[in-house]
Formats: structure tokens, C-alpha cells, sequence
């Protein structure tokens, strides 16, 4: 069964003076990295984690604990099909991690497909180091029979699967198959998941021949992004979950008039 939302810790999260849930309508998590990803995710009906990688599991089981509905891994991911460029849209039909492949939830999935149009319903690979090289890319696509690989997504479905819940990804390309990560692309994030600007900064004047490919890289992006704005509002409320339908109260007084009630934007934990 769903972990329910209720009781003070949900309200304390700030949802309880301003959004009532009807029982089918408790939040879904979207599990992100980047900060960018988890502002696009946010939006009625959703919890949003973000940061940094080592405190996931942990952010996530707090997070749990607060009340979901469901799970969804959502943002970019490298490409290993040869065939996807900056931009596509990749539904998960499962995650195929170290050990182990995580199935995702059918009807889920299903909603996700016809909410993007044009997405790609394959597996996904989840890895706990960045893939950067087309050599790696080509060994981790023959080893899962995966089209993409990102660094949450496993992460996620484990602690869907420990919990009884939903799970579902879905993912856009950043950096296709062919492409090299340059080394100041693979600077680890600020613990906000923001890009350490100095530290990539320091990076390009020690290797200044790297700066083509990390302009590549940055148009790569600006491609995923665009996608995963649009992506985003197709999706809709609750990220598409089944059977999400919530019932707003908006506040009656003057000062609160208007506002509409946030999502759940949580940090690394400490």
C-alpha cells in the first residue's frame, strides 16, 4: 500500500494550510540531482529531491516517511542507444542495475508514453559513477540491453521496491552515445545541486583544450532542457501517477489570496 500523507510532519513541510489531498492523492516523489531538474519537477501534488548523491538514500527514506504516493526518477540522462539524440525522451521500462533489474510500474509507465508522444519505452541502466566515454557507453548498453543510463535511478527504485510503492523514470538525453564527457563536465556538484562554477572554471584553465567539447556539451544541454520543460507540462499534476486527482483549497484570507500551495523542495540530508 501507498505510504500515506497526513499528520503534523506533513503539515510542517507546508502543505497542510493550504492543499487538501483526497486519499488517492498523496504526492509523488520525483528524485532528481541537479537543482535545474527539480525546479522543472516541482508542481502541485509532487516532492522534489535534489543534491547530493551519498545522502540520497537517506533523503529519500525521510521523504517516505513525510507520505507518497509514488516514486518517479525524473530528469537527463547519458545516452546509450546509438540512436538518441540531445532531447529524447526515454520512458523506463525498467532499471537494470549492478545486480539486478527493478520493473517499473506498467499502468505508469503506460500514462508516461502517452503523455510525452514520442518517447522511447526501454530499459534504463542506473550506475553509482559517470559513464563518459563511448567505449563504456558501448560495454554498459551490450551488458543491460539499456538505451540510457543515468546515476538515480536504482537508488530509487530500491527504495520504491523496500516500501511497497509505485515506481517509475522517465528521462532526456543530455549526452548521446558518441559523445566524451570532458573532465570539467564531471566536476562534482555543489551540495545543492547547483554546477561548482569555480572548481570547472580552474579545470578549463589547466586543460583549455577541453573547452570545445565542454561547449558541445553545454548546447547538449540547453537541447535537454528545452525537452524537459516541455515534457514537464504534459505530464501534468502528480507527474502523471495513477489516479492522482487533488482537491485544492486555496487560503480565504486576504494576504494568502492567490498563492498557490508549493512543493516539497528537499535538499541533501545532513
Amino acid at each position: 500500500m501507498p505510504r500515506r500523507a497526513g499528520g503534523p510532519a506533513f503539515a510542517a513541510a507546508g502543505l497542510g494550510a493550504g492543499l487538501t489531498l483526497k486519499p488517492t492523492a498523496w504526492p509523488t516523489i520525483a528524485v532528481t540531482c541537479l537543482a535545474f531538474e527539480s525546479r522543472i519537477a516541482a508542481g502541485p501534488g509532487v516532492t522534489v529531491l535534489h543534491g547530493n548523491i551519498p545522502n540520497l538514500r537517506a533523503a529519500l527514506d525521510d521523504a517516505i516517511g513525510r507520505g507518497c504516493s509514488g516514486i518517479i526518477s525524473f530528469g537527463i540522462a547519458g545516452g546509450l542507444a546509438p540512436d538518441l539524440a540531445p532531447g529524447a525522451w526515454v520512458v523506463a521500462s525498467g532499471v537494470v542495475a549492478a545486480h539486478r533489474r527493478y520493473p517499473t510500474d506498467r499502468d505508469w509507465a503506460r500514462r508516461l508514453v502517452h503523455a510525452l508522444g514520442s518517447a522511447v519505452h526501454a530499459d534504463i541502466a542506473g550506475v553509482d559513477d559517470p559513464v563518459a566515454e563511448p567505449t563504456g557507453k558501448r560495454w554498459l548498453r551490450n551488458a543491460t540491453a539499456s538505451v540510457a543510463v543515468d546515476m538515480e535511478s536504482h537508488i530509487a527504485a530500491a527504495a520504491a521496491e523496500a516500501h511497497g510503492l509505485p515506481f517509475a523514470a522517465c528521462r532526456v538525453i543530455i549526452d548521446p552515445a558518441h559523445r566524451s564527457l570532458p573532465p570539467a563536465a564531471l566536476i562534482d556538484l555543489r551540495p545543492d545541486g547547483t554546477p561548482d562554477v569555480p572548481a570547472i572554471l580552474r579545470s578549463v584553465l589547466r586543460n583549455p583544450l577541453q573547452l570545445p567539447e565542454l561547449m558541445r556539451v553545454a548546447a547538449d544541454a540547453r537541447a535537454a532542457q528545452v525537452a524537459l520543460r516541455e515534457g514537464r507540462r504534459r505530464l501534468g499534476p502528480g507527474l502523471s501517477f495513477p489516479g492522482f486527482h487533488p482537491t485544492l483549497v486555496w487560503p480565504t484570507s486576504e494576504a494568502a489570496a492567490g498563492e498557490r500551495a508549493p512543493a516539497i523542495a528537499l535538499g541533501p540530508a545532513e
